[in-house]
């Protein structure tokens, strides 16, 4: 066995060293992303196991908050490390403290997690470029939502990943409806604004697809989502799909900028956060800084 310590890596400001862990969780038992009291969270159960690890309380930083019941298969967060903390986690007997954090927090995360074994999985852990943020220098978000449109695609075994949906879907016009909302807008329509916070998102991608199996996939992916969005954006594209309505219909609301009886949310949980994306090391900062002066 080689005792021999890993070489400390370059450390930010303040002397801490930043940490991305990617992660991916089923949803279904949390009451989503965000630390509320009394109630079980994803971040809550996951700075419980960093505590139990690291020893001291840890905050976290997510590329996405998810909804209650939402899924997430690229979710991406950092924290915030002493060069003490994070040579300490290799105990004298790993070469690399990564090696020895992604085997540590399972365990811990198991621990908290008890009869959850396993709702939630950190699939790596390392440390971050300079000037990394998990929120402020991603790209973009990517989601699907699974939709079955009728009986004869309701498999029991996807009853909890997938829309039973009772009508039939035309993906012809759910794609007509859903590429008049593509690009920088106001998505004030199909959002549950907060307070000081902008409504305007860069839609990116819109779109279904029908697969070999009959379920519908619908992709989203936008540089940012506001609360809620994704599942309004989906819920509203429904009228479209079943015919109630005209495919310019979702223009036509997202112009109006008002929400109301119409405003409809899709159930959650067939949405997953699929993938964030980041720029390039050399650009993370700056990423990061306009995104943060576009956001307050």
């Amino acid at each position: 066995m080689n005792d021999q310590k890993p070489a400390a890596p370059a450390l930010g400001g303040g002397g801490f060293l930043r940490i991305r862990l990617d992660l991916s969780y089923d949803g279904g038992p949390f009451n989503g992303w965000a630390v509320q009291p009394g109630l079980r969270t994803v971040q809550g159960v996951l700075e419980e196991a960093l505590e139990l690890l690291i020893r001291r309380p840890v905050r976290v930083t997510v590329a996405g908050r998810t909804d209650a019941g939402v899924h997430a298969r690229g979710q991406v967060v950092h924290l915030d490390l002493s060069e003490a903390e994070w040579l300490g986690l290799a105990r004298g007997h790993e070469l690399d403290p990564a090696v020895a954090m992604m085997r540590r927090i399972r365990g811990a995360l198991n621990r908290v997690l008890g009869d959850l074994h396993g709702a939630v999985e950190v699939h790596r852990a390392a440390p971050a470029p300079e000037g990394f943020d998990a929120r402020f220098s991603a790209l973009w978000r990517r989601y699907s939502y699974r939709i079955a449109d009728g009986p004869a695609l309701w498999d029991p075994l996807g009853r909890y990943s997938t829309l039973w949906h009772k009508n039939p879907l035309d993906v012809g016009l759910l794609n007509e409806g859903a590429a008049q909302l593509l690009g920088l807008q106001n998505f004030l329509a199909f959002c549950k604004p907060r307070e000081g916070a902008t409504t305007i998102r860069d839609l990116q991608r819109f779109e279904f697809a029908r697969g070999e199996n009959g379920v519908i996939v619908a992709t989203v992916q936008a540089d940012a989502f506001c609360h809620n969005m994704v599942r309004a954006l989906v819920g509203s594209a429904l009228y479209v799909g079943e015919g109630v309505v005209e495919p310019g219909w979702l223009y036509e609301r997202l112009l109006a900028k008002k929400r109301d009886a119409k405003s409809v949310l899709a159930a959650p949980h067939p949405l997953v956060l699929e993938e964030v994306a980041y720029p390039s090391d050399g650009e993370l900062l700056a990423r990061a800084e306009l995104t943060r002066a576009l956001r307050e």
